[in-house]
């Protein structure tokens, strides 16, 4: 007589939309002034969540921020220390790096805003897929900017794994998936 034992591992499903995408490796100025590129950060094995934006944003930006922060409080300090939020302005003309490191890290400490030239922010938007454009309105810096609100998990393998439209970003569940995939990396 055999005995078969099977195995009752239940496997993740993601809360984001699944995407599975290459991602594209993009050179930008940080908010410290230096140039960067994506993949200095997957290098150090990390996950990396990117998020278009810009300062003068009156709500989705500091929501998306905002749930960004409470995503990397549902991690321990150890898997935070494996995951990088990076912040890209689509407004370039406003968003210079010191304008950056005063309000990006405010969210949360570790996080890092990214600037360039417009050609480049243009270049990096269109890469990832990501709309924006510039709208005269009432505000205080004289325009406003429609912009795409998803947040994109790129993985250390160079991929953009994982979507998290507005209606998908909840911090918990979030953090579930930074969680599993951490341990695939």
């Amino acid at each position: 007589m055999s005995l078969l034992l099977f195995s009752c591992k239940k496997t993740h499903e993601f809360h984001g939309h699944f995407y599975d995408a290459p991602a594209y490796d993009f050179e930008l100025t940080s908010q410290e002034g230096k140039r960067v590129k994506l993949s200095d950060f997957l290098k150090e094995n990390k996950l990396v969540l990117v998020f278009f934006g810009y300062t003068f944003c009156p709500d989705v930006c500091p929501a998306a921020l905002t749930t960004l922060a409470n995503t990397m409080k549902e991690l321990s300090e150890k898997e935070r220390e494996r995951v990088q939020v990076l912040f890209i302005s689509v407004d370039p003309e406003r968003d210079k790096p010191e304008v950056l490191k005063s309000y990006v890290p405010f969210f949360y400490p570790t996080f890092i805003g990214l600037t360039g030239s417009p050609e480049e922010i243009e270049r990096t938007a269109r890469e990832y897929k990501a709309y924006y454009r510039k709208v005269e309105g009432q505000s205080e810096g004289g325009y406003l900017v429609d912009h795409t609100a998803t947040i994109y998990l790129i993985t250390p393998d160079k991929k953009i794994k994982l979507l998290y439209t507005e209606s998908k970003q909840d911090p918990e569940k979030m953090a579930e998936d930074i969680k599993y995939l951490l341990k695939s990396f």
